[in-house]
């Protein structure tokens, strides 16, 4: 079924993004490296704005329909998401082994599913709830992993980042069922991307004028910087893709995307050489078992 392709193509690509965005943010501005990827995602979906309200592109899967006032509110209110997460998500991947942070980040469809049976009163199966308990007991693992490490995860700052990276990713991908019954894909893609630019070149511009003495923000420029944008964008129009399949099942390809975790972990021990991999594994099988269970009982 070419929707279940496209998702697991997305999950590769995921764990590329998260890649290359350790090896950017070695040794490195997290402002400045966050702008450029905004950046450079804005610059690949920019031309697709142009030519679609120029008539160039009337119809097809890179078409960008137009929106109203209200639509553009709502996708600003993404992107404050979005960035939010992703501000998090950054700093915390710079200061923490990339084994630590993919399978915090990994537990996210299990948040979504305690979201959705809070925000829209969905109703959990015994499959769920196994899922969901699975994914605690792992997460508890994982924090004595990481006290291996130096890496208390209750008063460990870095971690706290990275949880409220996946706390605010979780809120986005609720916010994403709810905008996805009233706006096209493309349109949602390319704008909030656009938002997201304007936004972070505030910030940077605002951090710049408060801060004169630039300590701890050197930037140094690298290839892999540019493939963040790139592959996160391939990653996303895979899912996208995929969702606009009929028969696609938004469960299922949420659970297979959050695979990626295998990719970047495979990442971490073998280019990586991070430590504790053994423990780390078993916390990282424990964690897929439980979105196991999730697919299961969301069939």
């Amino acid at each position: 079924m070419m929707w279940v392709a496209l998702a697991f193509m997305s999950a590769l690509l995921l764990g590329c993004y998260d890649l290359f965005k350790k090896l950017s943010l070695r040794d490195n501005s997290v402002l400045s490296v966050l702008f450029l990827n905004t950046l450079f995602s804005t610059l690949i979906f920019s031309p697709f704005i142009l030519l679609s309200q120029y008539g160039v592109l009337t119809s097809g899967l890179l078409h960008v329909p137009d929106g109203d006032f209200h639509s553009h509110l709502l996708l600003l209110l993404k992107a404050v998401i979005v960035l939010g997460s992703w501000l998090c998500g950054y700093i915390g991947i710079k200061h923490l082994p990339i084994t630590i942070v993919s399978p915090i980040q990994a537990t996210r469809p299990v948040i979504v599913l305690l979201g959705a049976l809070v925000v829209f009163g969905e109703q959990l199966n015994v499959y769920q709830w196994i899922g969901v308990l699975t994914a605690i007991v792992s997460f508890y693992m994982l924090s004595r992993s990481g006290r291996r490490e130096g890496i208390n995860f209750a008063h460990n700052r870095w971690v706290f980042f990275v949880v409220m990276a996946a706390l605010l990713g979780a809120v986005s991908a609720l916010y994403d069922k709810y905008l996805m019954r009233r706006l096209e894909p493309m349109f949602v893609q390319s704008w909030f991307n656009l938002y997201q630019c304007i936004l972070m070149g505030g910030i940077v511009v605002v951090m710049n004028l408060l801060s004169r003495k630039q300590r701890g923000r050197r930037f140094v420029w690298r290839w892999t910087i540019p493939l963040i944008s790139i592959f996160l964008a391939a990653a996303d129009f895979c899912y996208f893709t995929a969702l606009a399949q009929d028969e696609a099942l938004i469960a299922v390809v949420s659970m297979i995307r959050r695979g990626s975790v295998i990719v970047t972990f495979l990442f971490g021990a073998l280019l990586l050489h991070e430590k504790n991999l053994r423990s780390k594994a078993v916390d990282l099988v424990l964690i897929l078992i439980g979105l196991l269970f999730l697919y299961i009982g969301s069939k």
